[in-house]
């Protein structure tokens, strides 16, 4: 057509974008989940009222995480906080980068990405809010204990183990087109 409006390229990309739309959508979900469940924690569980989900296992126990994962870094004070929330902030811009640079068709490249933007946007809340990050998941076996963690830290890992498969599995498949077809891999080292 001579408007261009409808070309099978502009009705992609729109249904790329609102695909996209939709991963932002879960982020912003998980990341609401998140808050939620930091606010009740702060409410209910702030002056040592635990709560033993499944005793001996799994308790909700308040916890203030002024450094990163396993409150590495935990005693710069304020610069620490600020550098800290910088660090996340530009790491959160990254994946916001990728994310929109990643093909629609990568689901499990975008779901991680949803999900790492998620958590690292939940904790940095948290740090720029209330100077740490509310943590409040608590699990142990016997005397083993698990620093306590969040819904935020939930999806960072989540995030980074899906990403983690993808790497192993895209490494597959291309070993897999190599081996189906050898004279592409001798062209294509």
């Amino acid at each position: 057509t001579e408007t261009g409006c409808c070309d099978d390229e502009t009705i992609v990309n729109k249904r790329d974008f609102f695909w996209k739309l939709a991963y932002l959508a879960i982020a912003a979900g998980v990341f609401l989940i998140d808050q939620s469940t930091k606010a009740w924690a702060v409410r209910q569980l702030r002056f040592g009222d635990d709560v033993q989900v499944f005793p001996g296992f799994l308790n909700f126990a308040y916890a203030q995480n002024t450094g990163v994962a396993f409150s590495m870094l935990d005693d710069h004070g304020d610069p620490g906080r600020w550098g800290l929330s910088l660090v996340a902030m530009f790491a959160a811009a990254l994946v916001l980068y990728f994310f929109w640079r990643t093909p629609r068709s990568d689901d499990r490249i975008l779901g991680s990405l949803a999900l790492l933007l998620a958590g690292i946007v939940g904790n940095v809340t948290d740090r720029i809010r209330l100077g740490f990050v509310v943590d409040f998941i608590d699990v142990q076996f016997g005397s083993w204990h698990y620093p306590t963690f969040n819904v935020a830290d939930m999806a960072i890992v989540t995030g980074a183990g899906l990403m983690i498969i993808d790497l192993f599995l895209s490494k597959r498949k291309q070993e897999a087109e190599a081996g189906e077809n050898p004279e592409s891999a001798i062209r294509n080292p």
